[in-house]
């Protein structure tokens, strides 16, 4: 594979036009096919994995063909090709309307790919990946093979001289980096645990210091007749009202940020500004947890103080 070297993840590296035609004419290639990946969503599924590829890409003649063939790939306007399980989940037959994106298509073919990733993904020709990604003359990597498998290391060390910009991994080496994105995921669930926790820590600080300057004020309301349990009722209204403006202002935000990437020429494919009912109630229940874990012990002070000890405290 010859990707972009500094690029943070190969969907957004770009290898150029000119680099291709530079590596196909290098004498220890046997073949090199441009892909182009991206991530587009479509109803119902927000994200899926979109590959633009040139006819004849081997991948294509490997696959089990289902409905159209590996000679038609491309040939068809506004034509996209479906891996099996990705017909599957948009419910599509060949010939048929589906869309992708902001944009339609029509269904040209549906094949068995090698890999889940590719089975459940959308294929377009690269023309059409690069028109609709608007990444005109790019690709995201290369997959080369070479006349002889032995000098893979010693192609490596030339392409990082003849192009300074990409870099070479053999294929053998792909599992070490899916590793490597398996530890990305665990950390991203580690990091979400600790930004969870400190939200929760905040709500705790906030309310505690709430408590301790209105001492007189919950003094007060405990000799005029109210009970600890109407104490604490009101504390947590106050709880609740907080983390529903903040849940309303985040998602009025979140909202306007996600309809301007959606429209920004570089975002465009890969941002679809939609709010499902699953994730905004999972957003609505976690900073509600998040709110009741932190204001508890609050909560729990303020009801249990007596009048007399937080009149004489102030």
């Amino acid at each position: 594979l010859v990707f972009e070297s500094k690029a943070a993840n190969v969907i957004f590296g770009s290898v150029t036009s000119a680099q291709l035609a530079g590596l196909r004419a290098l004498p220890q290639i046997q073949s090199a096919h441009p892909q182009l990946v991206g991530i587009v969503s479509a109803p119902g599924h927000p994200v899926m994995a979109c590959f633009g590829l040139e006819p004849g890409d081997p991948r294509l003649e490997r696959a089990k063909w289902i409905a159209g063939s590996a000679g038609d790939f491309g040939r068809r306007k506004n034509g996209v090709w479906l891996g099996a399980q990705a017909a599957k989940f948009l419910d599509v037959a060949l010939s048929e309307p589906v869309e992708i994106g902001r944009g339609k298509f029509i269904v040209a073919g549906i094949f068995e790919a090698e890999n889940g990733l590719e089975n459940g993904g959308v294929f377009l020709s690269l023309p059409a990946a690069q028109d609709f990604f608007r990444r005109d003359g790019v690709a995201s990597l290369i997959t080369v093979r070479l006349r002889n498998p032995a000098q893979g290391a010693e192609f490596e060390q030339a392409i990082t001289e003849l192009f300074p910009d990409l870099a070479a991994l053999e294929s053998g080496e792909c599992g070490q980096r899916e590793m490597s994105r398996q530890l990305q995921a665990t950390t991203t669930w580690v990091v979400g645990f600790f930004a969870f926790s400190i939200g929760g820590l905040g709500v705790a600080l906030t309310m505690l210091k709430s408590v301790q300057k209105r001492g007189r004020h919950f003094a007060v309301l405990r000799v005029c007749g109210f009970s600890k349990g109407q104490v604490a009722s009101l504390l947590v209204g106050e709880a609740l009202v907080i983390a529903l403006a903040g849940l309303g202002l985040g998602f009025a935000l979140s909202s306007g940020v996600l309809a301007g990437l959606e429209n920004f020429p570089p975002f465009h494919g890969y941002v679809r500004a939609e709010l499902s009912q699953s994730i905004a109630i999972s957003t609505i229940i976690t900073a509600l947890i998040a709110t009741a874990a932190g204001a508890i012990l609050p909560i729990y002070f303020a009801a249990r103080a007596e009048p007399g000890e937080a009149l004489r405290d102030e």
